[in-house]
């Protein structure tokens, strides 16, 4: 069982006075809604479709295995899965015995998964056999050994069957009887998920988060976007983070709802599934409403059901909203983190009017400030975004240095996001304290000047960071990626700087050098992978100063 949670007992009791946490756990609510919604469709991926009551069904068979093999209430199971909808099968699976879900990003290799098991105790793991040039059934066989805490493994043998002795899910299916529901042990308060940080900056850290945090949140989000039993949800972002688990499979639950999981994002094969499955919702990075409307601007295709796009990862510019808005879709940006989420938005019928000006205000119940150095400042000022809420995680797993550096003591989560607020509540995120370019002192956000190049002629990504320079410290640089694989003039400075100056953006913020990449490094979640853009810079660099001696 893990303990030691970061919450404050004032805290706690504030939360239940204003019934913003309650005595529900996530298998109390799923079992009422398999009750209600017993023969609709829960969750549809690329191959099969399951009712809640199916869902349900195969859970209570696997919960069965899963409490012979050992697994007890508190315990980790950890499992690594592609966008499936076995995925649901798993994770409620965990639920019935009350066990911690300790979902993994589906490219961990060997390395990565005994390094992350190990740091959490999982007792069980679970995977498919095969999926895309991946053995996932070998590599498990690789590491069994290696985590002292494991005492079993079982497959998925959707794609493939076992080639080993391990226990698959179609003959645990076959074996065992469902487990009978309410029997976890498990309380609101207990940690029911821990989820990777996307490491954009360093080794992953294991965030903790509670029943209670994680029903809050997306408690929060079906209210604050109006879902209902009748919303069918697009999801294609991986189902290890917090978009796609929590968003993209709890909150539909909630809501009585259908997610349609979609394995591999291609723009025009998504918007015929979209209209085929009627998918009315969806939420991921920017990239991937991006590619949606310039493939609706190239070609007669429309996502005609589509009604609503919550897009996170970074500040929407003002073009997107109004472009989505043109194809019939409400884009709204959606501000959190997997410690803090997500925890403010913009309200769908307030996304015109702020037209990508503001990332959103809090949800209700949760509490925003901008400070430096951990003291307020004043509206309108720059500074660090803080939070602090029900929905805000219990820190992070045997990890005292980053607690410490992530959590103020009365409770406040440091997001290392910068922004500024105004008197209405509304905050503007433009930029995070790593993203800065500091250029002779002065700080020039990387997002801003991304944000202005979105529909730069010849690129179809790109990214910006600061390149070290002996007089300024740090200079503009922007990697793109050319729109087509052998353009006959590429991308240049004086290219985008002439693109900026036609929208009137300041010189301050155009770029001094720009590289061509191949692609732009991101997590699976779409954030960009900046120190790496950092290194590339620094390696080119280097080969120039060698050449030029």
């Amino acid at each position: 069982m893990i303990t030691d949670l970061r919450i404050l007992d004032e805290l706690k009791k504030k939360y239940y006075d204003a019934g913003f946490w309650s005595h529900d756990t996530i298998e109390s609510v799923w079992t009422k809604q398999v009750d209600r919604y017993s023969d609709k469709p829960y969750v549809k991926d690329n191959y099969i479709s399951h009712s809640y009551a199916e869902v349900d069904e195969m859970a209570g068979k696997l919960a069965a295995w899963l409490t012979e093999v050992g697994v007890r209430n508190g315990d980790v199971v950890t499992f690594q899965m592609p966008t499936w909808a076995e995925f649901c099968v798993v994770y409620v699976a965990a639920l019935k015995v009350g066990a911690v879900m300790h979902p993994l990003p589906k490219n961990f290799n060997d390395e990565d998964l005994v390094r992350a098991m190990n740091l959490v105790e999982s007792v069980a793991f679970i995977c498919p056999t095969f999926e895309h040039k991946t053995d996932y059934e070998n590599q498990a066989l690789l590491i069994k050994d290696r985590i002292p805490s494991l005492r079993a493994i079982a497959v998925i043998d959707k794609l493939q069957p076992a080639k080993s002795s391990l226990p698959t899910l179609s003959s645990i299916v076959g074996k065992y009887d469902p487990i009978k529901p309410g029997k976890s042990g498990a309380l609101s308060d207990d940690v029911a998920c821990i989820l990777s940080t996307s490491g954009t900056t360093g080794i992953p850290k294991a965030v903790l988060l509670t029943h209670n945090n994680i029903l809050f949140s997306e408690r929060s989000m079906v209210n604050g976007f109006h879902l209902t039993e009748n919303d069918i949800a697009y999801m294609a972002s991986p189902l290890n983070h917090a978009t796609g688990f929590f968003h993209g499979l709890i909150a539909p639950m909630i809501s009585g709802g259908t997610c349609v999981l979609d394995e591999r994002f291609v723009a025009d094969k998504a918007i015929d599934r979209i209209n085929s499955e009627k998918c009315t919702w969806s939420m991921a990075a920017t990239p991937f409403i991006y590619d949606l409307l310039t493939c609706m601007s190239k070609t007669d295709k429309r996502a005609e059901t589509l009604k609503l796009f919550m897009c996170g990862g970074a500040p929407l510019p003002s073009t997107l909203v109004q472009c989505a808005y043109h194809y019939g879709i409400t884009l709204c940006e959606i501000y959190g983190s997997t410690e803090s989420c997500p925890h403010a938005f913009v309200p769908p019928e307030k996304c015109l009017d702020w037209s990508g000006a503001w990332s959103g205000i809090p949800f209700d119940g949760i509490e925003v400030k901008v400070a430096n150095n951990d003291v307020e400042v004043p509206n309108g000022e720059q500074g660090e975004e803080l939070s602090r809420g029900p929905h805000l995680f219990v820190g992070y797993y045997n990890n005292e240095g980053a607690n410490q550096r992530a959590l103020t003591p009365d409770g406040w989560f440091r997001s290392g996001d910068l922004c500024y607020q105004d008197d209405k509540g509304r905050i503007r995120i433009n930029g995070r304290k790593k993203e800065i370019i500091i250029r002779g002192g002065e700080n020039i956000s990387a997002n801003e000047i991304d944000a202005a190049l979105v529909g730069c002629p010849g690129i179809t990504d790109h990214a910006t960071i600061g390149m070290p320079d002996d007089r300024l410290g740090e200079r503009i640089c922007t990697f793109v990626v050319c729109s087509e694989e052998s353009p006959a003039v590429l991308p240049s400075v004086k290219s985008l700087t002439e693109y900026l100056e036609s929208k009137h953006i300041q010189k301050r913020l155009w770029p001094e050098r720009v590289e061509v990449i191949g692609s732009i490094p991101r997590t699976s979640t779409g954030k960009t992978k900046r120190h790496l853009l950092a290194d590339e810079i620094k390696r080119r660099m280097k080969i120039e100063q060698e050449s030029a001696k």
